[in-house]
């Protein structure tokens, strides 16, 4: 049984004791939470580990201290993003803000996080962003369907552009396409890669790949804004104290609180 699988059935379940009616849930003060793996921020519990990185651990302590009690489901990001607009779940914690998503959910005011973004190359590699003509002549990678547009549309329309095909790379694969884009930059196979800061910092010691390569900043030009995103089959009232009790305590998390969740997993933003 696959581990989706697995993730979804006690929602099922519980939907059918309830006779389906996502109303009475509302009344147990149990907040059903979609998320996708994008470690450090969000990650899979496994057998080795029931770490949910630092998104969901914040997402967790600011519910919990209102008397809620969270229930995760461990979902691509595409079914998070159905589950969330049907009602089977009742918010995922990080989204780009998109003005098309608003007629299936509702977004918090507070942002999750505003990351700066960064690139990875070789550690013998002089190379540093300076716009989009610096990339030219670089072999760069990607994964399939990412949308770097939010932080750069000159970057997304060079990677879209079937004129710069051959020096593109797309790499598929699951949860393991980032370590699989660095250990290809340490073999010479491309040049550079960007994402997530932390997600970078994270994945680099994860791999014990600091002595090969290095994270080059500055990274493209904007930061990237990820919100959480309600599900409108919340009705009203219930919707606008989920998001009160998110905005109010997500101000409440930053500084100390912040950079103590940062530090469990090794990570700090770095201007």
């Amino acid at each position: 049984m696959s581990k989706d699988k697995k993730t979804l059935l006690p929602l099922l379940f519980m939907l059918f004791l309830t006779g389906t009616s996502t109303a009475n849930i509302y009344h147990t003060k149990t907040l059903n939470v979609c998320y996708d793996e994008w470690p450090p921020m969000t990650m899979f519990t496994s057998e080795e580990s029931a770490a949910r990185g630092v998104v969901i651990d914040m997402l967790d302590q600011i519910y919990t201290s209102k008397g809620y009690t969270p229930e995760y489901f461990e979902v691509p990001l595409a079914r998070g993003l159905t589950m969330v607009a049907d009602g089977l779940c009742d918010m995922l914690p990080e989204y780009v803000y998109s003005k098309n998503s608003e007629k299936d959910f509702e977004y918090a005011t507070e942002a999750t996080f505003v990351y700066t973004s960064a690139f990875v190359v070789r550690r013998d590699d002089s190379w540093v962003y300076n716009g989009i003509q610096s990339i030219k002549g670089k072999r760069i990678a990607t994964g399939p369907g990412w949308d770097y547009s939010s932080m750069s549309v000159a970057y997304q329309n060079y990677i879209d552009d079937p004129n710069n095909s051959n020096l593109v790379e797309l790499i598929a694969g699951k949860d393991d396409v980032v370590d699989r884009i660095l250990r290809m930059i340490r073999e010479g196979r491309v040049d550079l890669y960007a994402d997530n800061d932390l997600v970078l910092q994270y994945v680099l010691n994860r791999l014990n790949l600091n002595d090969d390569l290095k994270i080059v900043r500055p990274g493209l030009e904007n930061k990237l804004m990820e919100i959480p995103i309600f599900s409108k089959k919340i009705p009203l009232a219930k919707r606008q104290e989920l998001i009160k009790v998110w905005n109010e305590g997500r101000l409440a998390m930053k500084g100390k609180k912040e950079n103590m969740l940062l530090k469990k997993y090794n990570v700090t933003f770095e201007e």
